[in-house]
């Protein structure tokens, strides 16, 4: 959904953005006061209000999604159950990933798999029908107190939501489905409803969000600064989508519909570089085979052996210090490139990129860099790797070849660490909520 400009959503914002046809907050108190909310308290966002959110409809639903997703038979998917979604092309490398809810017996709701799905709706002569929607608002709650903002909001107990699961309540008069997912790696819940009273809802969570110390977030410190260290990869951050090199038909329809993002840093000249397959993200375990979906047989020869992974890289400080201090030296030395700078939205004209610098080891080029960010609560630059799985051992030093080929570029030694990188306490998947007082109402 879409918010006017005298939404409250923008009350505080010092800049915003227009993304993918709608405006958004771009920053509210800076990145890293607005990250750590998600480490001491809780940030709110709402940021995947310009989720594509795409139906699909018709006696041949379960056939369409299980000819052009990899996951599980759809047939077995529960009414209101929901999967994490992925397609992929011949070669086995990803077109889109999302969310997928089973809403009705022949009806599904998809989130971020359009307009790839569309194409294929539109495409694969199947008796099925597709629409956008853009009836529903879409909020997160992401950080340790965000259990208690959300019973105080809905005056209810959810300490019986378990990860990935949902509980429909009443707020405010108003249907609400609240999902206990988050982008942060801390517990934290997602938040749908209709979008008739989104303004609503919205200002009754910010109230309690900001009563126990949380921050709105903005779409600038939303993208990386969580999902890197999360451990969550992005495809608008750290891979992309070889849509124009795919099927024909499908690069002719994406060429039109879909929002393609450039791409920058040292492996900028080969964009194969950035296209994953499900094995090189940790998605491996959601590929199902007892169906023939489109890239079964590429993933078929990687299975058991997938020749990438991907890793937590943790960057040399003084070599980062480096890049930084080199646009200092003078006008007679050209600096590096910066370093500083966000590699996704680094601006809020609306331009985007997905950096991906080459990483080294043995002299070879062994895979990309890609999500750097501020690591705020561990204080460390990081970024995630997807490299090549004989050099994945954790406290390995690789090297990061950081600026773009006919500049100045540098080699910043980089260590593999933990992937995911934050796991602490908090963790969403593992965080049992009983140590969390019951609400009293």
């Amino acid at each position: 959904m879409n918010f006017k400009l005298d939404s409250a959503v923008f009350e505080g914002a010092y800049s915003i953005i227009n993304l993918m046809g709608g405006y958004l907050p771009f920053e509210y108190s800076g990145p890293k006061s607005e990250f750590l909310a998600s480490r001491d308290s809780a940030w709110l966002g709402i940021n995947l209000n310009t989720t594509p959110v795409y139906e699909v409809k018709g006696p041949d639903a379960v056939k369409l999604l299980n000819k052009v997703c990899v996951n599980r038979d759809y047939a077995k998917l529960k009414m209101g159950g929901s999967r994490h979604a992925l397609m992929c092309n011949e070669k086995g490398q990803m077109l889109a990933d999302g969310l997928i809810i089973r809403t009705g017996e022949d009806e599904f709701r998809s989130y971020w798999l359009a307009p790839v799905l569309d194409y294929y709706v539109q495409s694969l002569g199947m008796n099925v029908t597709g629409n956008y929607v853009m009836d529903e608002y879409f909020f997160q709650i992401d950080g340790p107190k965000s259990l208690e903002i959300m019973e105080e909001v809905c005056q209810c107990d959810l300490h019986d939501i378990k990860f990935a699961g949902k509980k429909v309540v009443e707020v405010l008069g108003t249907e609400m489905t609240i999902v206990r997912l988050g982008m942060s790696g801390a517990l934290a819940y997602e938040v749908h409803g209709a979008a008739e009273y989104a303004e609503m809802i919205y200002k009754k969570i910010r109230k309690v969000v900001e009563k126990f110390g949380g921050k709105p977030q903005g779409v600038r410190n939303y993208g990386i600064i969580n999902h890197t260290p999360a451990g969550y990869p992005n495809q608008l951050q750290h891979y992309a989508y070889p849509l124009l090199s795919s099927d024909p038909g499908l690069a002719e329809f994406a060429s039109k519909a879909c929002f393609i993002m450039g791409l920058s840093g040292s492996a900028a000249e080969d964009p194969n570089q950035f296209y994953m397959t499900p094995y090189d993200v940790g998605w491996g375990h959601l590929v199902n085979f007892e169906l023939d979906f489109i890239g079964k047989e590429a993933l078929l020869k990687i299975k058991d052996n997938p020749p990438k992974c991907v890793v937590t890289l943790e960057w040399n400080t003084e070599d980062v210090g480096d890049v930084f201090m080199s646009q200092f030296r003078g006008k007679d030395v050209e600096p590096f490139d910066p370093i500083e700078q966000y590699t996704v939205l680094s601006d809020a004209s609306g331009g985007a990129t997905i950096r991906g610098d080459f990483v080294m080891a043995d002299g070879k080029k062994i895979g990309i860099a890609t999500g750097k960010t501020y690591g705020y609560y561990e204080q460390r630059m990081i970024s995630l790797g997807f490299i090549d799985t004989e050099y994945a051992k954790q406290g390995d030093e690789l090297i990061v070849l950081w600026g773009p080929s006919g500049q100045p570029q540098k080699e910043i030694r980089a260590t593999v660490a933990s992937f995911p990188y934050y796991n602490g306490e908090f963790r969403n998947e593992t965080f049992d909520v009983e140590t969390i007082p019951h609400p009293k109402f």
